[in-house]
């Protein structure tokens, strides 16, 4: 069961780092403080995944989660449609 106060992020699928493990990376927009430009930057995530049916470059919905180890501490929800 999933809580609605978690945080859910869409990415693209790096690789599989492990049997259960995916870094997953996730594209976002942000502004420059002082010129107003607007960059795409991106950041990757430590993904659990227990589907192993998930390939390279799939777009999933992952959600923040109890830490699995060190860094992984997001789970793979659902798969997502490209547009």
């Amino acid at each position: 069961m999933l809580r609605s106060n978690r945080s859910s992020k869409i990415g693209v699928v790096l690789k599989k780092s492990s049997d259960k493990t995916l870094v997953v990376s996730v594209e976002f927009l942000i502004s420059h403080p002082v010129y107003k430009k607007v960059q795409k930057k991106s950041k990757k995530y430590l993904v659990h995944c227990l589907d192993k049916n998930i390939r390279v470059g799939e777009l999933v919905k992952i959600t923040s989660s109890r830490p699995f180890s060190k860094n992984k501490s997001w789970l793979i929800v659902s798969r997502e449609e490209k547009k």
